[in-house]
């Protein structure tokens, strides 16, 4: 069997130091001639996912690139997600390398610009991609409106932790998700139930790995592991429905049908089933009333 072996942690350590599977994404912003400048990206990931006000992505990037000075005196960003095809991984190669100005790089672009609908000051983005978050910077975080647009050089301290400029020649943003578009066929497959055809052809990127190469793997065939559910004791889940609201009560038959939910997850699954039988004028949930709430909560996750 292969040892382990003590690998030294360097800059860059996602692509130096380390195999990290990321996506392929093409951020688009506002250059200063109002054209839309498009940038390839890795480093960017879900933050806020659920308790806030909203949902957020992180996007990393040089402070000194297009994209961020563009977020920097703009502030609206779109994410392209781009399917598994040699071509637009190749574009998104060159798309991605340092110091082409807009024009330069945007002049023979392979990819076909959608304008948004949201607003005559949002960039564009991609009509390929199989789905798109169109996002504004949180400059309130941190306070990271004082951060201004410019310093090409490399930027001074005082620095940021996690939001605006970070280091000299970094820079994170926090980007509020206004809006989620997707094609119809995955979009039919989140709202239907997701099965294998249903899945996006998702390239997985390396990261630039040498001097010479950017290395991404071809989509295949995702594979389905049925979750192993741990159903939960009935006298439990009627302890907690008890519990919810003096108003509404669960019969122990319906709390018979919510043993799979899991623990971390009842107390949740109960306020909202309570808060829809007070929308209904539900005081009793049984068995029939419980599938008018599972109706209406599939109903409010479609739209």
């Amino acid at each position: 069997m292969d040892k382990f072996k003590d690998l030294r942690i360097v800059d860059n350590f996602y692509q130096t130091s380390a195999f990290f599977p990321m996506p392929t994404v093409l951020a688009g912003t506002v250059a200063d001639d109002g054209q839309t400048n498009l940038g390839s990206y890795s480093l960017c990931f879900p933050y806020y996912i659920a308790g806030k006000d909203y949902y957020a992505m992180l996007l990393e990037c040089r402070n000194s690139s297009n994209t961020a000075q563009n977020i920097l005196k703009r502030k609206k960003v779109s994410l392209s997600f781009i399917p598994d095809d040699r071509k637009y991984f190749k574009e998104a190669v060159r798309l991605g390398f340092p110091g082409d100005t807009t024009s330069e790089k945007m002049k023979n672009c392979l990819f076909t610009l959608k304008d948004s609908t949201l607003g005559d000051d949002r960039p564009q983005y991609i009509e390929e991609a199989f789905q798109v978050f169109e996002c504004s910077w949180d400059d309130s975080l941190e306070d990271a409106y004082k951060f201004q647009a410019g310093n090409l050089e490399g930027y001074p301290e005082p620095y940021n932790n996690f939001n605006g400029i970070t280091s000299k020649f970094g820079a994170h943003f926090i980007l509020k998700i206004d809006k989620i578009w997707m094609k119809e066929k995955y979009y039919n497959s989140i709202i239907n139930g997701v099965y294998a055809g249903g899945f996006p052809r998702v390239p997985v990127d390396y990261g630039y790995r040498d001097s010479t190469n950017f290395w991404y793997s071809k989509f295949k065939r995702p594979v389905a592991e049925k979750i192993q559910a741990k159903e939960g004791n009935v006298n439990s889940v009627i302890y907690a429905a008890s519990r919810i609201d003096p108003d509404i009560k669960f019969t122990d038959e319906a709390c018979a049908k919510l043993t799979k939910i899991p623990r971390i997850f009842l107390k949740a699954a109960l306020t909202q089933m309570v808060n829809i039988a007070k929308e209904e004028g539900i005081s009793i949930i049984d068995e029939n009333a419980l599938n008018i709430i599972n109706d209406k909560r599939r109903k409010e996750k479609k739209r």
